[in-house]
């Protein structure tokens, strides 16, 4: 009897126990708090100038490229990154300081020579200097990925003729070959 008295007093204590027990709601989900992202500043690529002095024509040129952010073009985004997009100024001054050219590039110019993407969300990454070659003087362009880790983009040639004349084209010439010329492959192998 005392061995039931025990059964049926921890019986009793175990059910008062469980009735005093806060009742589970259902409704409730615990999660995570969610990380806020925070929208970063928009960053620009960097404003530099350069100036050239070029003999060109018969005659001594100075080339003055501006390079900088444009804050009134569309703001290119780049993953979560947003830059803003650039323009380039090229001016062409005679030996006497009068200018023989001056001309504005933003990416809009490069239009026809680039991918839908890179017209999306690519900025125009500039303009230098790259040789003067007979009636012409060659500058280098591109359009890419903002971002200065990345090696995405178009290469572009302008060139100038004497008579202020401009042409644009995709540059489709290497930059990569050496003076000897082509080796053969078996120097590419590492052997």
């Amino acid at each position: 009897m005392k061995s039931r008295l025990s059964l049926v007093l921890l019986l009793l204590s175990a059910l008062l126990l469980a009735s005093c027990g806060k009742k589970k709601n259902e409704n409730e989900i615990i999660t995570h708090k969610p990380k806020v992202v925070k929208p970063s500043a928009v960053r620009k690529m960097g404003d530099y100038r350069q100036q050239t002095k070029v003999a060109w024509a018969g005659s001594e040129y100075t080339i003055d490229l501006y390079f900088h952010a444009d804050f009134s073009l569309p703001v290119i985004s780049e993953g979560e990154q947003r830059y803003y997009d650039n323009r380039t100024t090229l001016r062409i001054l005679r030996k006497d300081g009068s200018e023989f050219l001056k001309r504005e590039f933003a990416k809009s110019d490069f239009q026809p020579y680039i991918s839908a993407s890179f017209a999306k969300n690519g900025a125009f990454l500039g303009v230098v200097f790259d040789k003067a070659e007979g009636d012409k003087l060659i500058f280098a362009a591109s359009v890419g990925s903002p971002d200065k880790s990345s090696d995405e983009y178009i290469p572009l040639v302008v060139k100038v003729d004497r008579t202020g004349s401009i042409t644009i084209s995709k540059d489709t010439q290497l930059d990569t070959i050496s003076p000897e010329g082509v080796s053969d492959e078996s120097e590419e192998d590492g052997v």
